[in-house]
């Protein structure tokens, strides 16, 4: 990559997300369509939806990934996975990709088109995974961990969960009756195999910023069945089950977390 096509690569990540930032504050600030996400999103009651507090984790992505944005304008040191030419431009491309799939899901989103949506979310999965398998595979320094691989884990955690809960809405959308009369039971198990492909992405990836992204997002599950102004307590088997897939997930994560000390004591 020449030095003019990688100026041309930085300009296109800063403005693509200043874009996405853009389409972000338009669906709150407007909103888009006359509702915000939140209202769209009570629009296909279900009962994994996570409490609307639990959103807040998208100002914590969005900051991180400012902090991408920031550090591939910084000339990187030697060991910098930026440093590698063919292996950056791959996540500048990657990220750019992952952008513009988050703005226009949005547009999709606001404005009801939840097949579309659907489709959208997955594919910003599928990227989300590619960028995560590449990071796990790279030797990476302390500052591509901050500036590229935590903004990344935590992003990917979070899309995992919300492409769960997108694939959940549309079938709330198609109102299928055995769906609409068993929602107890397929949440349910709508959670356990959360927590199956989850638990295997922790422990495949060695990322513990992807299990607390996900710890996150159940426990934002838990408080919409707890709150009065949720489910107040009425599914007391989602609960339990949730429950259980927090204490599997925060193990999971302490024992990740347990491996990297240890590594790093064999180090020194």
């Amino acid at each position: 990559m020449t030095k003019n096509e990688s100026l041309r690569t930085k300009w296109f990540v800063t403005v693509v997300y200043f874009v996405m930032i853009a389409v972000n504050a338009a669906a709150v600030l407007l909103p888009l369509n006359g509702m915000t996400t939140q209202e769209v999103s009570d629009t296909y009651p279900n009962l994994f939806a996570p409490a609307g507090l639990t959103f807040a984790i998208w100002s914590v992505i969005y900051l991180l990934l400012a902090g991408f944005v920031v550090y591939q304008w910084v000339k990187p040191v030697d060991q910098s996975i930026l440093s590698h030419h063919q292996l950056g431009k791959k996540l500048s491309v990657l990220f750019i990709i992952s952008s513009i799939l988050n703005s226009i899901w949005l547009l999709a989103w606001q404005y009801l088109q939840i097949d579309l949506s659907v489709v959208i979310m997955l594919a910003l999965l599928i990227v989300l995974i590619y960028m995560n398998r590449i990071l796990t595979k790279a030797k990476l320094t302390k500052n591509d961990y901050i500036f590229v691989r935590l903004p990344f884990s935590i992003y990917f955690g979070w899309i995992t969960i919300a492409t769960i809960a997108n694939i959940t809405a549309f079938l709330v959308d198609k109102n299928i009756a055995f769906l609409q009369n068993n929602q107890v039971m397929w949440t349910i198990i709508v959670l356990i195999v959360g927590l199956v492909i989850i638990a295997t992405t922790i422990i495949r990836n060695r990322d513990i910023a992807y299990g607390l992204a996900a710890l996150w997002a159940y426990y934002g599950i838990l408080l919409k069945h707890q709150a009065a102004d949720g489910w107040n307590g009425a599914y007391p088997a989602i609960m339990t089950t949730v429950g259980i897939c927090l204490v599997i997930l925060a193990i999971l994560c302490i024992y990740e977390f347990v491996l990297l000390l240890k590594q790093k004591k064999n180090v020194i």
